[in-house]
Parts: structure tokens; C-alpha cells; sequence
């Protein structure tokens, strides 16, 4: 018997991996159908009303004018966050590779340690840095990216790492190279197609992990989402729990959405 039949026969059976996927399916499935059903109380017990779901979507009320703003703050961040990231972080990792083999250690360290640094420790070495950033670029939310770039660092350099791993790059951009191709035309022609899996993961989680920030809006005076929620749900708690499972569900789907790509994707390069 070879090790690789050996390792899946010691993988969990079908029975287990249904138990697996059904408690864990039910670990994330159990709060987001606790925060629908507090969102459709009434003050009758045992009523319920999708009343405060019109109300949200029907645009009639100026109430939650600064939720959309905070929302709206929050996709123009999502996006100027991920340019940021993958301009910076994908040559990067892509000029380690193929140049610089020696700093992958020390690449790697300075893009996990963000992960390992509290928010509110960040901010304070951040606040003298943002007096500058302010003077040059204005305080305009947008400039939060800056910081958040350094945020999703940990994630999208793991989603981007594991496909670089997965591929030879510098067998690819030898033979591109070989064929008379210049380094831009191997960047953009031979080496990013090849990780659009992992540039679509990191963009993924990189707006996931936007979406759900507050710490360092809050104690930078910025309006996103969720310190606008936070405002919000001092009022109308429910609303603000409205808006909360929304963006759950979009980050949800977002990263459903990548992965069904990258298996599309990856089907068609077989068949």
C-alpha cells in the first residue's frame, strides 16, 4: 500500500466529514438566524414584522443617511485598500521569488506581524503618522487605506503565498524571457494569470477584514461602517444589527463567489 493511499485511509469517513461540515455549518449558521429573527421582533412576544427591513431599503427616512454614508466610506476604503495591496505586495512577493530567494523569511515575518500587533497599539504608532498623511493628502476617510493596507497584510500575503508555492515561477518567467519577452510583458502575460487564484483570496479577504474594522476608525475620527453602526444602534439597535448580518452575508458570499471561480477556472484548465 502506498503512504499516499495510506494518508486517505486514515482521513475521517463519509459520516464523519458530514458530522464535521453540519456542526460547522451550524456554528455559523445559529448566530446570523439569531441576529434575523431579533431584527424581525415586534413588541408583541411571538410576532414578527419585516416592517425595519422596508423601512431600510424603502429610502424614505433620513435616519440611516449616516449608515449609507459610513457603508459608502467603507467600499471607497475596500478599494483603495486592495489597489494598495496587490501594487505593493504582489511585485514585492513576485521580485523575492525570483530574485531574491534569501528574504522570504524576512518578507514573510513583516507581513505576519501586523497580525500578532493589538489595533489599538497600531493607532497610537499610527496617530503621528496620520498628522502627516492629513497635511499632504487632507482627512478624507479614503486615507484609512494607508493603514489598512498594513491591516490585511497577514491575509492576503497567505492567500497570494500559497499560489505562488503551488507554481514554478522562475522556470515561468525564464521560458517567457526565452522567448523574448520583456519583464513587464512576463508580469502582467505569464506570472499574474497564473495567480489570479490567490489575487482573488487576498481581495477577497482584504475587503472582508475592511468591512468588519472599527478600532482604528474610531480612535482616528473616521466615519465607516461600523462606527457608524455603533452610533446608530444607540438609537435603533435593531437597524444597526440589520446592517451588521448585511455585511456578514456579503462577505459570505464574496469569498463563495472567489472560490467558485478559482474551481471554475481550475476545471476549465484541465477539460
Amino acid at each position: 500500500m502506498s503512504r499516499r493511499a495510506a494518508q486517505l485511509r486514515l482521513g475521517p469517513g463519509p459520516v464523519a466529514r458530514t458530522i464535521i461540515w453540519t456542526l460547522l455549518g451550524l456554528f455559523f449558521l445559529i448566530p446570523l438566524l439569531s441576529m434575523l429573527e431579533f431584527t424581525l421582533r415586534t413588541a408583541k412576544p411571538g410576532v414578527y414584522s419585516f416592517d425595519r427591513w422596508e423601512a431600510v431599503f424603502s429610502g424614505e427616512t433620513t435616519r440611516y443617511d449616516r449608515v449609507y454614508q459610513g457603508l459608502g466610506n467603507s467600499l471607497v476604503l475596500a478599494v483603495v485598500t486592495v489597489a494598495i495591496v496587490l501594487l505593493v505586495l504582489l511585485p514585492t512577493m513576485v521580485l523575492v521569488e525570483l530574485r531574491f530567494a534569501r528574504l522570504r523569511r524576512v518578507l514573510e515575518a513583516v507581513c505576519l506581524l501586523p497580525i500578532m500587533i493589538p489595533a489599538i497599539v497600531m493607532v497610537v504608532g499610527l496617530a503621528p503618522t496620520y498628522a502627516v498623511v492629513t497635511q499632504i493628502f487632507g482627512s478624507g476617510t479614503w486615507t484609512l487605506a494607508f493603514a489598512y493596507g498594513i491591516t490585511v497584510l497577514p491575509y492576503a500575503y497567505r492567500a497570494i503565498q500559497s499560489n505562488v508555492a503551488a507554481i514554478d515561477l522562475i522556470t515561468l518567467s525564464e521560458a517567457a524571457r526565452s522567448l523574448g519577452a520583456g519583464w513587464g510583458t512576463v508580469f502582467w502575460r505569464a506570472i499574474v494569470p497564473n495567480l489570479r487564484r490567490g489575487i482573488l483570496a487576498a481581495s477577497a479577504l482584504s475587503v472582508a477584514v475592511v468591512l468588519g474594522e472599527f478600532t482604528i476608525a474610531s480612535l482616528l475620527s473616521r466615519v465607516n461602517l461600523q462606527t457608524s453602526l455603533l452610533l446608530v444602534s444607540q438609537s435603533d439597535p435593531f437597524v444597526a444589527v440589520i446592517f451588521a448580518l448585511l455585511a456578514l452575508v456579503f462577505a459570505f458570499v464574496l469569498l463563495v463567489v472567489v472560490d467558485r471561480l478559482v474551481a471554475a477556472r481550475r476545471r476549465t484548465a484541465k477539460g
